[in-house]
């Protein structure tokens, strides 16, 4: 069968408004919390340092605050929540994977899983950004202020696993061996 004959005819929904555009995106970011809902259990299982632990535990039960949150945004539209794959998402977790089977347990997997999860929390970001101003310029005042709180947590949460790479994790994944304390962030 011709490819190219199969795919065109695939019907595609088109957004031909911002609005569209805005709960397309809605959809999006639904998906990619609830399969971080999946993913955190396994990251917190492969990592061994105990602060990146806690960090996953916690963070793990703010997905879940955020997938009920992105309810209500859907709630405040009169929508019912859906989700549509996040093909970013689903590729960074991906990924996330491949680092854990191919690093050794201890600091060098616990640098993968770091990284693996700033990725995470560098797309959240972008993405809750931009539905975030798409809500305000639609004047969707009850999506933007709940957007905005999970922006602020994502943000959080970044900044915390800068702080645990930085607090001499990185340090022992050079060789696997603990490291001085006395290297300077970048």
């Amino acid at each position: 069968m011709d490819t190219k004959k199969s795919k065109s005819s695939e019907k595609k929904t088109v957004a031909k408004n911002l609005k569209e555009f805005f709960i397309d995106g809605l959809k999006d970011i639904y998906w990619a919390e609830n399969a971080l809902v999946k993913t955190l259990p396994k990251m917190f299982d492969h990592a061994t340092d105990q602060k990146l632990k806690t960090a996953i535990k916690d963070h793990l039960a703010q997905t879940k605050e955020h997938v009920v949150r992105l309810e209500n945004v859907f709630k405040s539209m009169g929508l019912k929540a859906e989700g549509k794959k996040c093909l970013a998402m689903d590729g960074i977790i991906k990924e996330g994977d491949e680092i854990i089977e191919e690093t050794a347990e201890g600091p060098v997997r616990d640098a993968g899983i770091i990284a693996s999860a700033q990725k995470v929390e560098h797309y959240e970001i972008a993405t809750y950004g931009t539905l975030a101003a798409f809500a305000k310029t639609l004047n969707e005042r009850e999506a933007l202020d709940l957007l905005l709180k999970t922006l602020g947590e994502e943000k959080k949460s970044d900044c915390l696993l800068s702080t645990i790479a930085d607090t001499n994790l990185n340090s022992q994944a050079v060789d696997g061996k603990l490291q001085s304390k006395d290297l300077n962030a970048v």
